[in-house]
């Protein structure tokens, strides 16, 4: 992007500009030529800007700069110019020559770098741990000590959860903003965020925040052009200026947030006129309404009752997806994959007579299938899923993409769907997954 101040940053809401007008904002700078060429994702700057919201800070801008020190003095000086109060690095901390952050930020901050004794030290006991098991150099060994334990003067050293410490610099001669500069791997990121927000120049700019108040609505099969055109609706009789609003398809998922500063009685007002309007017109579709997520609540409710799976199609995702999280084992018993017919016969018991009358994929093969896994895990819920996900393999009564569901429990309840669901062949196994433990949230909470 241009890293002209002239020109405004394009917004992300969909209900007018920030809100809080005068509270303290944040840009973040990403550093690594990795991550202009594409071969690493940034995962950095989308996390800080969402813990700097839950403190009340509005994130304006999230740059990526290549590991040159003249694109990161430009990265600063436009921010600067911006008008935040707060920038976030991450990256260029390392001990090799092109990490540099910390000695640009030194210069646009008009802090000379001195040596830290003291982190030196801390630096030097945690690379004595791999030095001898590596056969580390000395000599460059003692070299990168001493650069990662280089601090401006006058800003405070984070302790690494890596080798690199983090550095909380206050604002210089000719540059308002403080800088908080994190390393680049996510991982060390997160474990020195903590000890990063009670630094005293960090403290300083959130003893002028007050945290949003956030409303996090998840709708399942609603396309985000009905969710635009709920939006207008509400705008034509309520002003939406005051409100942030931003919406997201993620995972299959249409996310609405919604954020304002508590204290705003328009931002309110704009608030309630938008949850009553999704409310009345995608009210079923709204599963969630604080952020949880499907996976969250699925294991939440599934607390108390054993489930197990049987998949054609999907080839065991869901099975891993239901087991990603700890303490899965407390409810899943376990899983089939059944790829073949041979299969869904000898380890479901799924009859021969049934899959050459209506197929493996149709709803009466999954309803057997459901029933195989129910029987041999002895569960509470047991999901089937059987489809045609390409890209061969359609017929015109079964097309590409048509997948067929089954979720049953030893109580007798069902629900069975046979969609045909868009996409490539990622695609459709990905969105069977989802569906699935929709339709498991459904059975499980609506009966």
């Amino acid at each position: 992007m241009s890293l002209d101040p002239a020109r405004p940053a394009a917004g992300s809401g969909d209900g007018g500009p920030a809100p809080g007008a005068g509270a303290p904002t944040a840009g973040i700078v990403a550093t690594g030529s990795e991550l202009l060429a594409g071969r690493v994702r940034d995962a950095n700057g989308p996390w800080i800007a969402e813990r700097l919201g839950e403190l009340g800070i509005d994130v304006t801008q999230i740059l990526l700069v290549g590991d040159r020190p003249d694109q990161m003095a430009s990265a600063l000086r436009f921010l600067a110019a911006s008008g935040v109060d707060l920038v976030v690095t991450s990256g260029g901390l390392g001990p090799t020559a092109d990490d540099l952050t910390a000695a640009v930020v030194a210069d646009m901050t008009g802090r000379p770098l001195e040596l830290d004794e003291h982190m030196e030290k801390v630096v030097g006991d945690i690379i004595a741990k791999f030095a001898d098991r590596l056969r580390w150099d000395a000599d460059a060994l003692a070299e990168a000590n001493r650069k990662q334990a280089l601090v401006p003067r006058g800003a405070t050293a984070i302790r690494p959860a890596g080798t690199a410490p983090g550095l909380a610099v206050p604002p210089g001669d000719g540059f308002a903003p403080t800088v908080l500069v994190l390393p680049g791997p996510p991982r060390e990121v997160r474990a020195m965020w903590d000890d990063a927000l009670a630094s005293g120049p960090v403290r300083a700019v959130l003893e002028r925040t007050a945290p949003f108040a956030e409303t996090h609505l998840r709708l399942f099969g609603v396309p985000e052009s009905d969710i635009a055109a709920t939006l207008r609706t509400v705008g034509e009789h309520t002003d939406l200026g005051p409100l942030e609003i931003t919406t997201c398809l993620r995972d299959f998922t249409l996310e609405v947030d919604l954020r304002r500063r508590p204290d705003d009685a328009a931002a309110l007002a704009a608030h309630d006129a938008v949850v009553a309007e999704i409310d009345a017109r995608h009210g079923r579709a709204v599963f969630s309404r604080t952020g949880e997520t499907i996976d969250e609540i699925v294991f939440r409710l599934l607390q108390g009752r054993t489930i197990a799976t049987a998949e054609s199609c999907t080839g065991g995702l869901l099975a891993g997806r239901l087991t990603a999280p700890a303490g899965a084992s407390g409810h899943v018993q376990g899983g089939i994959v059944s790829y073949s017919n041979e299969a869904k016969e000898h380890l479901l018991g799924v009859g021969h007579d049934l899959l050459e009358a209506h197929g493996a994929v149709s709803p009466e093969a999954v309803h057997a299938m459901a029933g195989g896994a129910l029987e041999r895990f002895g569960v509470d819920v047991a999901v089937a899923i059987s489809g045609v996900a390409g890209p061969g393999g359609g017929t015109a009564e079964k097309p590409v993409g048509y997948v067929c569901f089954s979720v049953r429990t030893a109580d007798g309840r069902e629900i069975t769907r046979d969609p045909v669901l868009p996409g490539e062949r990622g695609d459709v196994r990905e969105r069977s997954v989802v569906l699935a433990m929709h339709l498991v949230r459904r059975l499980l909470t609506e009966g």
